[in-house]
């Protein structure tokens, strides 16, 4: 989960709707007592804070965030006007991880985040996942079901690990079409019907733990 603290509604809308297309589940606030509200029932995996907000403004949000135990290892980029020199080196002495000069492009958006998510995983995190009688080394890029190493190509691989890291959760075709190929990618969704037709075909008998959900995509059992 990422959390998008900003008070312009149509800024906002857009980040969480990048975000979720991306293969990212996200929640948006407009100011921070809906922030700490929302930190009540679940803990993000990054906060994507604005520092112009009504009440308190952001650099008073992430003192709050960094003073508290259970938030203060949470990742958290920055977001303010360009030229605002002043507000960029406060935020990142108080520990923001990055920062974002507004107006911002929606691609950079997620590549900040993925970039701050990766230094903030330990050395060792999602080395070797496991679902079931499959195991994926990430670090080593193999794949095994039942003991077997199975050869996959990059995207069936990528289809895979986006699965596995990520178990219970559906998946739109047009989510994995922009998160496995790229957001400048202009195929069809049938090209991820076709990738995962030949990926459960690699997997033998470990084929139904990725079902279609009709209508919408694709899910990985989390029960396994």
């Amino acid at each position: 989960m990422i959390y998008c603290v900003e008070d312009d509604g149509a800024i906002r809308d857009l980040m969480i709707y990048t975000l979720n297309s991306a293969g990212f589940r996200a929640k948006g606030f407009g100011d921070g007592e809906g922030l700490f509200d929302a930190l009540q029932t679940e803990m993000p995996r990054l906060i994507l804070l604005d520092i112009m907000l009504p009440k308190d403004d952001g650099i008073t949000i992430l003192k709050k965030l960094r003073s508290t135990t259970a938030t203060a290892a949470v990742p958290v980029i920055m977001a303010s006007a360009k030229g605002e020199e002043y507000d960029k080196v406060i935020g990142l002495d108080l520990g923001a991880d990055d920062y974002l000069a507004k107006p911002f492009g929606m691609m950079e958006m997620v590549s900040r985040v993925r970039a701050v998510l990766r230094r903030a995983e330990p050395a060792d995190a999602h080395k070797i996942l496991r679902a079931g009688k499959l195991a994926l080394n990430a670090e080593e890029h193999t794949v095994f079901a039942e003991g077997e190493k199975i050869e996959l190509t990059l995207k069936e691989y990528e289809l895979l690990r986006k699965f596995m890291e990520n178990p219970g959760r559906v998946f739109t075709r047009e989510q994995l079409l922009q998160s496995i190929w790229g957001a400048e990618y202009m195929g069809e969704t049938r090209t991820v019907d076709v990738h995962m037709g030949t990926l459960r075909s690699k997997l033998g008998s470990c084929k139904d733990y990725i079902q279609t959900v009709r209508g919408v995509g694709y899910r990985m059992e989390s029960g396994l």
